[in-house]
């Protein structure tokens, strides 16, 4: 069954079912052009904005990273949004956020937010696209994984020539995970400051050390250090904020109870957590946000411990999407801080399946209501 990614837009009402709606019965069709038009803040952060970051007091690199980047943001007014074929007068060299150029500055054209997952580094960033002074068609905001998606369905060039135009570039969760996306991206952000795109980014890793226990990260240590020059890096630290003086999370519920709750949930799907596994190996992970769209509340029976891998990595960008689109998740099963074994938690990947816990916490948490309304 093939449904087009016009199913529903997000935000759109949804039609009643008779019965739940089912990811697995999905496979969406994402077209180029919607890849660039979403471009933007997702649903969860269109309200993000400088003053609305809330720092933890005892950690002052949450405020000193407020300060920089609201000056980065304020460093891009009046810069040349692309065409004359010159490079942009940005952010008046790297050393001092905000400071009137006189040239185009010849150190590191953006600024690398780096800490654990939880800190807000998300927020920041989009706090940053919503304060860059330009049209919203002038400044792009993506996940690593959108971002290579883009390449992948609008060819390399066209994507230079469609990014180039751009004043800020925002990349969020940049990680490398093999070989050819260290080269593609290197390459992609090579051209694209070289036509004067400013970039900011956030990771869990420090640019100079991504691809780390991944691959060989010796081989391509001419491209990691590339990538690493075109940052200035700004260390966030603090504790995650998602689960920072909240109860605990809630323990999963019976079979019954979930699915009780899908259906009478205007909205919800309903799926068994291993078939919706298998069904993600199907659809390629650039549509996963599609896959939900209309989708007011997931949820899954059978939760159980991920088999491998890859399957772990395709997991992570749906609990992505969900997590952008403020989808609850409401679960059966073992609970999330289960999903991944001691072998990846230790592994090269270990932040990202950190990271999906933490979020998909915060879902399970935000889906209580789902059972306690039933």
């Amino acid at each position: 069954m093939i449904v087009s990614s016009s199913f529903s837009a997000p935000g759109s009402p949804s039609i009643p079912d008779a019965a739940p709606l089912s990811l697995c019965a999905r496979e969406p069709h994402v077209p180029a052009d919607r890849l660039v038009a979403e471009m933007v803040p997702p649903p969860r952060f269109g309200g993000a904005r400088f003053d609305t970051y809330i720092p933890d007091p005892d950690q002052p690199s949450q405020t000193e990273a407020v300060r920089v980047l609201s000056a980065f943001a304020a460093g891009l007014d009046g810069a040349d949004a692309g065409g004359t074929g010159g490079r942009r007068k940005l952010f008046g060299g790297f050393g001092g956020f905000g400071k009137a150029a006189k040239k185009a500055p010849s150190g590191p054209r953006g600024v690398y937010l780096d800490g654990g997952y939880g800190v807000g580094k998300t927020h920041l960033l989009a706090s940053l696209w919503h304060a860059t002074p330009a049209e919203p068609a002038l400044k792009a905001f993506g996940t690593f994984v959108e971002l290579t998606n883009l390449v992948g369905a609008l060819g390399f060039q066209q994507t230079v020539a469609t990014l180039s135009g751009h004043r800020l570039l925002c990349i969020d969760e940049f990680e490398l995970d093999d070989p050819g996306d260290t080269v593609l991206v290197s390459s992609l952000l090579g051209k694209l400051v070289d036509a004067g795109v400013a970039l900011a980014a956030t990771s869990n890793t420090l640019p100079g050390r991504l691809g780390e226990g991944r691959f060989a990260a010796a081989d391509f240590l001419r491209e990691i250090q590339g990538l690493s020059a075109h940052f200035r890096a700004l260390r966030i630290d603090g504790e995650d904020y998602r689960h920072r003086g909240l109860p605990e999370a809630p323990a999963p519920y019976a079979d019954e109870q979930v699915t009780k709750a899908a259906q009478a949930t205007e909205g919800a799907s309903l799926d068994a957590f291993p078939q919706l596994l298998e069904h993600l190996a199907r659809v390629h992970p650039s549509r996963y946000g599609a896959l939900t769209d209309g989708v007011r509340a997931v949820c899954l029976t059978d939760v159980r411990p991920v088999p491998d891998q890859s399957t772990a990595l395709r997991l992570v960008v749906l609990a992505d999407r969900l997590y952008d689109r403020e989808v609850p998740v409401l679960a059966s099963g073992l609970p999330f801080d289960q999903l991944f074994g001691e072998e990846m938690l230790k592994g090269g990947y270990r932040k990202k399946y950190f990271r999906a816990i933490s979020r998909l916490t915060a879902l399970a948490r935000d889906a209580k209501g789902l059972v306690e309304q039933d």
